[in-house]
C-alpha cells in the first residue's frame, strides 16, 4: 500500500499512465479506503465544534459526498473527454478522477489535526459568538476544501500530458473541466446533503427537511460578508486572482505545443 500511495503522489507520468491504463482492484479499493479514512476523519473535524453527535454525522457524509461528486464528474468528464479528445475514455476518467480525490483526501486528512483543535479552541456552539465562528468555520474549510481539490488536479496534470497526443491543445480544457465540475457540483451536493458545520440556532440533524432551498454560494457569500466586515468581493477577487496565478504556468504548459511523449521522461 505505502508503494502504491508513493507512486501516486510522486505522480511520474509513467506511473500515472498504469493507473489509469491498468486500474487492478488493490488500487481501486486502495484508493476507495483512502477517500473513505481520510474524507471521514476531516469530516469529524468539521461537524465537532458543533457536537460530537455532529462529527460522527459528518465523517458519514463527508465521504458520501465524494463519492456521489465523483459519479456525476465521472460520467460528465468522460464525455467531455471523449468529444475533446484527450485520450481519456469513461473509465479512465473515472480512475483519474478517483486519483484525484485520493491525493485531496490524503491532503486533508494531514490537515484533520490542525482542524480539531482549531473547533476544540474555538467558542462553543451556545457562547455569544457563535455564529461568527460559524461563519469562521464555513469559510475556512471551503478554502481548505477548494485549494486541496486544486492541488490534487493539478498534480494529475502530467498525467494529461502523458494520455493526449503531441501537439494536442486538448490537455488544458480537460483539466478546466475537473476543476469545474468538481467545484460545481461538489459544491452544491454539499448543501443538499447538509448541515455540514452545524448552524448553532438550529437542532442537529443528519439532513435538512428541505434540502433544495436556496443555495451554496448564498450562504458562502452571507458568512464572507459577516466575517470581512462586507469586504467579500475584495476577498473573493483575490482568491480569484491566487487561483488564477496557480493555474497559469499548469495551464500555459498544457496548451504548448509538444513535440515528444512525455512519458518518455
Amino acid at each position: 500500500m505505502k508503494r502504491e500511495l508513493s507512486a501516486l503522489l510522486r505522480g511520474t507520468p509513467k506511473e500515472l499512465r498504469t493507473w489509469i491504463d491498468r486500474p487492478d482492484r488493490r488500487r481501486l479499493w486502495l484508493c476507495l479506503a483512502v477517500i473513505s479514512g481520510a474524507f471521514g476523519i476531516y469530516g469529524f473535524t468539521i461537524g465537532f465544534w458543533r457536537a460530537p453527535l455532529m462529527g460522527l454525522f459528518v465523517a458519514v457524509k463527508m465521504p458520501t459526498l465524494i463519492f456521489l461528486t465523483l459519479a456525476g464528474n465521472g460520467l460528465l468528464n468522460g464525455m467531455l473527454g471523449l468529444l475533446l479528445g484527450s485520450g481519456l475514455g469513461f473509465r479512465q476518467s473515472l480512475m483519474a478522477q478517483l486519483m484525484s480525490f485520493t491525493i485531496a483526501a490524503l491532503i486533508l486528512g494531514a490537515l484533520s489535526p490542525v482542524t480539531f483543535f482549531m473547533a476544540l479552541n474555538a467558542p462553543a456552539a451556545n457562547a455569544d459568538h457563535a455564529a461568527t465562528a460559524h461563519s469562521h468555520f464555513l469559510v475556512t474549510h471551503t478554502v481548505l476544501i477548494a485549494m486541496a481539490g486544486l492541488f490534487a488536479n493539478l498534480h494529475l496534470a502530467r498525467l494529461l500530458l502523458a494520455v493526449t497526443q503531441p501537439g494536442s491543445r486538448t490537455a488544458a480544457p480537460t483539466l478546466f473541466a475537473w476543476l469545474a465540475g468538481n467545484a460545481f457540483l461538489g459544491a452544491q451536493l454539499s448543501w443538499i446533503l447538509r448541515p455540514f458545520f452545524g448552524t448553532p440556532s438550529i437542532e442537529i440533524a443528519f439532513l435538512r427537511p428541505h434540502p433544495f432551498d436556496g443555495t451554496f454560494y448564498e450562504t458562502v457569500w452571507r458568512s464572507l460578508q459577516k466575517i470581512t466586515n462586507g469586504n467579500a468581493l475584495a476577498v473573493v477577487l483575490l482568491l480569484f486572482l491566487t487561483i488564477v496565478l496557480l493555474l497559469l504556468p499548469v495551464m500555459r504548459k498544457l496548451s504548448s505545443p509538444r513535440s515528444h511523449h512525455p512519458t518518455s521522461t
